[in-house]
């Protein structure tokens, strides 16, 4: 039987904007990011075979997008945007980050989403408890989608501690206040290539 990842905290974070600048929106623009804390399997000592992180990101994953669907109070398909993170505790390694973050974390994430042909955008960093990420978060179907180039600043007041490990993903269900800058929008995208 596969080891499981020891978890220690769960935590779940919306943010709400309502106004940006000197103008109020008629809807607020929301995100939301689902965290989980566990203990690192390969502290202190090299690995070269990571699968275990790979496994645990498939369950881990699939849990913190419903936890962050769950908390927007959408339905799955209105999800916009998404993106991910890691921190690694100070007797880990970034490596360990990339291994929750990369190899199967895309397919729990996009069937809890209602699909994405767009790369899910990606931060890792060593860290300690109380530590900022800033979790990059792209349009779900086509990442030149100007309009959803954003970030969720995420901090966890108790982790990671030196041994541990904290996989993020947040969501949005629109893009920013007031976008301006031109270039592709969510009606000209044609998310075929998840690029455009």
């Amino acid at each position: 039987m596969a080891e499981t990842a020891k978890i220690r905290k769960l935590y779940t974070f919306v943010e709400e904007t309502h106004a940006d600048g000197v103008k109020e929106l008629k809807k607020p623009t929301r995100k939301a990011a689902a965290a989980a804390v566990f203990k690192n399997p390969f502290v202190d000592r090299y690995e070269e075979n990571l699968d275990l992180l790979y496994g645990w990101s498939e369950t881990l994953g699939e849990m913190l997008t419903q936890k962050a669907v769950k908390a927007l109070g959408i339905e799955p398909e209105k999800v916009e945007s998404y993106g991910k993170a890691a921190l690694v505790g100070e007797k880990g390694e970034l490596e360990h980050c990339a291994a929750i973050l990369h190899p199967k974390l895309g397919k729990p994430m996009r069937d809890n989403v209602g699909g994405g042909k767009s790369i899910i955008p990606s931060a890792k960093k060593l860290g300690f408890p109380g530590a900022a990420i800033d979790v990059p978060l792209h349009y779900k179907d086509a990442a030149y989608v100007r309009t959803h180039f954003d970030a969720m600043e995420v901090r966890l007041p108790d982790a990671p501690r030196s041994d541990e490990l904290v996989l993020i993903v947040a969501i949005t269900d629109s893009g920013r206040p007031f976008p301006r800058i031109g270039g592709l929008t969510i009606e000209e995208a044609k998310g075929e290539d998840g690029l455009r």
